[in-house]
């Protein structure tokens, strides 16, 4: 019994100026239908592009048609982030639903946000469950009767750095938690699920934005969920490549970063990200690997070589990212190893 998942980082399909699915995503076309499996992160509703999100100034929901461009490319998608909000999620949770696309993180309700998507292949079922502990906290989250999103919020705090008398002005230390109620409801939904499927993913919408080094909530709730029963944690939301961590059984991989982004605004940005390659063997994770992924001039998402040039940086700073957190990943075979 053996099953190949691909596991992508953030998907904007942003019809903005000279954007065009086809192109973007004809050059990893091959790699993903190889796959039996592919989840991601689906960055933004399907829904009226004219609409600015209220707390995000400059966003927009994706063109309703540019849903079509999913087919082939994902099975299933996480929407538990930032940029699905309101009655926009209702909208695009039908136009998924009507592509044959499973989801889950959002929903007309709570109870619906934190439905599993559950898909089987060749006799193994796959759970997906998401969550984001990035969101506004007016009119975001989702509740008995108003749609939302799944959350686990964290919280901050700020103490003094330990020189702050010999040098003042010095950044302080940032301390960060998980909120322990939202924490465990999310542990028990993947304790629940386990039950049910040969293997586990969480997405997770975490982390500040642009950097490499996970906050120390995040590891938090990484290993909580992987104590709970979570074979994979992937994260999104930094848009950057972050190290991944062998914790216990599983395996959580802090940033994805990026896949493929229509926003002419955010091109240079979102130009970055891993894609996750794992094997499933008679109920284990076989195999762990990575391959860089890059978009070029045209907005092509490519596959790089971890040996060579552009993808040698981003592999060589996943390699040193992971080894601070205590995994080892080498090159071998045209990719990044566990």
């Amino acid at each position: 019994m053996t099953l190949n998942l691909c596991l992508l980082g953030d998907i904007n399909l942003k019809r903005d100026l000279d954007f065009s699915a086809e192109v973007a995503l004809s050059a990893v076309r091959s790699e993903l239908e190889s796959a039996d499996l592919r989840l991601g992160n689906l960055e933004g509703c399907f829904s009226d592009p004219t609409v600015e999100l209220p707390y995000k100034r400059g966003w927009f929901h994706c063109e309703p048609e540019m849903a079509l461009h999913l087919r082939g490319l994902v099975d299933a998608v996480a929407c538990a982030n930032n940029v699905h909000f309101g009655p926009a999620i209702v909208d695009s949770m039908r136009r998924l639903d009507d592509l044959g696309i499973l989801h889950s993180g959002a929903g007309r309700n709570r109870a619906e946000a934190r439905r599993p998507a559950v898909i089987e292949r060749s006799g193994v079922r796959v759970g997906l469950l998401a969550y984001t502990s990035v969101f506004t906290p007016v009119g975001h989250a989702a509740t008995e009767d108003r749609p939302g999103v799944a959350t686990i919020r964290a919280r901050a705090a700020f103490e003094p750095h330990p020189r702050h008398f010999e040098m003042p002005g010095v950044a302080p230390v940032v301390r960060s938690w998980p909120d322990p109620a939202e924490l465990d409801a999310a542990c028990q939904d993947v304790r629940s699920l386990r039950e049910r499927v040969d293997l586990l993913v969480v997405y997770c919408h975490w982390g500040v934005t642009a950097t490499v080094t996970p906050t120390e909530y995040q590891r938090t709730i990484g290993h909580a969920l992987v104590d709970a029963g979570a074979h994979v944690v992937a994260g999104s939301h930094p848009h950057r490549a972050q190290g991944v961590e062998r914790h216990g059984t599983g395996v959580i991989f802090y940033s994805l970063g990026n896949f493929v982004f229509g926003w002419k605004l955010h091109r240079e940005s979102t130009r970055d990200g891993l894609l996750a390659r794992l094997t499933l063997e008679n109920g284990e994770l076989d195999r762990v690997a990575l391959l860089p992924v890059a978009r070029d001039a045209r907005g092509r998402t490519q596959l790089l070589s971890p040996e060579h040039g552009h993808g040698r940086e981003l592999a060589d700073s996943v390699i040193a990212l992971s080894a601070d957190l205590g995994t080892e990943i080498h090159v071998a075979d045209g990719e990044l190893r566990l």
